[in-house]
C-alpha cells in the first residue's frame, strides 16, 4: 500500500530530534557551567576515541545555519533541550543571562522560520555542581532544584513555547549512569539506582503538574520513555519467559505506571519493592502521578532475552542481535521496525485516548557520507508501523526522526550516525543526505511510501 503524508491525518506533528549536549558544543562558553557529561567525557577511557562533546556540532555558535536548513528541508517542528547548566551554571540561584538569551534566540529563529519548537528541560546534562554537592538524581534534593528550574524555564519561555517534555528516557540516564556506570556520571551499584529511578519518577509526577499550572492553557505537556518489546530467546522456556518479564518491567513499564498512578511494576520484578522501602515517604505514589497531555516514545529496536542464573536479580540478558543471525545497525541493536508498532501498543494499554508522539526512531550508520538508502528504507518501514497502529485506533499523533545532524552519541562518541545531515568532522560543514531529501519530499506530498 502506498502511504502519503496526508494518510497519517492532518493533526499529526512531523519533525527531527536533538540533544543540547550533542549537538551545542560551546561546553564552557558564555557563563555555562559545567554539566555531568563535561566532566565524563574528559575522564580517560571513558568514550569511544576518546571523544568529547566539547565542540560538538558547534549548535551553539551556528544555530542560525542549522535552523535554515531546517527551513529549506521544510521540517515542520523541532525537538531539542535546554541544558540545565547553561542556564544555571551551579543548578541553582542566578541565572546565566548569555543562557537564556541563547534559548530565545533559538525559539525566536525556529519561531520566525515556520518551524514548531518542541522543548525538552532534561537530556542528561545534569549540572556537575548537584552531582557533587549531594549525588544529582540519587537525592531527594534533586526534586527541589528540578522544580525551580522547570519553573524557570515555563515563566521565561513559556509565551512562545507550546510543545514541553520533562525527561528524556529516564530508564536510560538512570540505568546506564547511575547503575552500569557507562554513562555520566559513571556510578555503579543498585544503590545509587535505585534511588536515582524514585527521585527521577517523583520529577517527572511534579514537573508535569507544574508546567501544567504555570504555562497557558493552550500548552501541551508531556514527557518522554525509552522502549524495547521484549522477547524470549526460547519461546517455550519459562526461564527465559520470567526473564523476559523482568526486562519489560524495566525497559517498558518501570517509570510509565508510577505515571500513572499504578506505582512501580512489583509483580514483575519484586526487588523494586526495595525502592519503596529505602526511599519512598508518605504520599510519594501520588506525587509520581499526573494526567500528561500527551506521551512520548523512542523506540529503535526489541530485546531478545534468555534467562542466565549469574546476572543478578534479573536473571537474564539480551541476545545481541549478531549472535542471533538477525540484522542490525551501527549501536548493535536489530534492525526491527515493528518493534516501534509493538511499543506504541504497550504505552496505549495505559490510556487509550492519550496521543503518543514518537519523539524518536531512526537508524544508526557508520563511515557514511551522504548516500545512505537503508536509513530511507528504515524510516519508510517504521512509519508503516505508525499506520498501522493508526488504522487499530491508537492515537499515535507525531514522529521525530533521530536525529538532525551527525552528532556525538554518548559513550561511542561520533562513530555512530543517525543523522539525516552529514557533519564533516574537521570542518563542520553540513550536508543533507539522501534521507533529508526524501523526509523533505514526502513531508511535500511529492514523495510516497512505496
Amino acid at each position: 500500500m502506498r502511504l502519503t503524508r496526508s494518510d497519517f491525518g492532518t493533526d499529526f506533528h512531523w519533525g527531527v530530534a536533538v540533544a543540547a549536549y550533542q549537538i551545542e558544543g560551546g561546553w564552557n562558553a558564555d557563563g555555562k557551567g559545567p554539566s555531568i557529561w563535561d566532566d565524563f567525557v574528559h575522564r580517560p577511557r571513558k568514550i569511544d576515541r576518546r571523544e568529547t562533546g566539547d565542540i560538538a556540532c558547534d549548535f551553539y555558535h551556528r544555530y542560525l545555519e542549522d535552523i535554515q536548513l531546517l527551513k529549506d528541508l521544510h521540517i515542520p517542528a523541532f525537538r531539542f533541550s535546554i541544558s540545565w547548566p547553561r542556564l544555571f551554571p551551579t543548578g541553582r540561584g542566578q541565572p546565566n543571562p548569555a543562557g537564556v538569551a541563547f534559548y530565545h534566540q533559538v525559539i525566536d529563529a525556529l519561531l520566525a522560520a515556520g518551524i514548531e519548537p518542541w522543548v525538552t528541560l532534561y537530556h542528561w546534562d545534569l549540572p556537575l555542581a548537584l552531582q557533587t554537592e549531594y549525588g544529582g538524581w540519587t537525592n531527594r534534593k534533586i526534586l527541589d532544584d528540578f522544580l525551580a528550574y522547570a519553573t524557570f524555564c515555563a515563566k521565561e519561555y513559556g509565551r512562545k513555547v507550546r510543545y514541553w517534555m520533562v525527561l528524556n528516557e529516564p530508564l536510560a540516564f538512570t540505568a546506564v549512569g547511575y547503575l552500569l556506570g557507562v554513562h555520566a556520571p559513571g556510578l555503579r551499584g543498585l544503590k545509587p539506582f535505585l534511588a536515582a529511578v524514585h527521585h527521577a519518577a517523583l520529577v517527572q509526577g511534579e514537573s508535569i503538574k507544574l508546567l501544567k499550572a504555570l504555562l497557558p492553557s493552550t500548552a501541551r505537556v508531556g514527557t518522554t520513555f525509552s522502549t524495547s518489546p521484549t522477547f524470549p530467546y526460547r519461546p517455550e522456556s519459562w526461564k527465559d519467559q520470567a526473564a523476559a518479564r523482568r526486562y519489560d518491567a524495566l525497559f517498558n513499564r518501570l517509570f510509565i505506571e508510577p505515571l500513572m498512578g499504578l506505582g512501580y511494576p512489583v509483580d514483575a520484578f519484586p526487588l523494586l519493592e526495595e525502592i519503596e522501602r529505602r526511599h519512598a515517604q508518605p504520599g510519594d505514589r501520588q506525587r509520581m502521578a499526573a494526567q500528561p497531555d500527551f506521551i512520548g516514545i523512542q523506540n529503535y529496536t526489541r530485546e531478545v532475552i534468555r534467562h542466565h542464573a549469574l546476572v543478578p536479580y534479573i536473571k537474564g540478558r539480551p541476545i545481541p542481535a549478531k549472535r542471533r543471525g538477525a540484522p542490525y545497525q551501527a549501536m548493535g541493536w536489530e534492525v526491527y521496525p515493528e518493534s516501534l508498532y509493538l511499543a506504541i501498543k504497550l504505552f496505549a494499554r495505559y490510556d487509550h485516548q492519550l496521543p503518543i508522539i514518537i519523539t524518536e526512531n531512526g537508524y544508526a550508520a557508520e563511515n557514511e557520507t551522504t548516500d545512505d538508502p537503508q536509513r530511507i528504507s528504515y524510516l519508510q518501514a517504521a512509519l508503516r508501523q505508525v499506520y498501522r497502529a493508526q488504522k487499530e485506533g491508537h492515537q499515535v499523533k507525531g514522529y521525530f526522526i533521530w536525529t538532525f545532524l551527525d552528532n556525538f552519541e554518548w559513550a561511542e562518541g561520533y562513530r555512530p550516525q543517525f543523522g539525516i545531515v552529514y557533519v564533516d568532522r574537521k570542518t563542520l560543514q553540513r550536508q543533507p543526505k539522501q534521507s533529508a531529501y526524501w523526509y523533505r519530499d514526502f513531508l511535500d506530498s511529492k514523495a510516497a511510501i512505496e
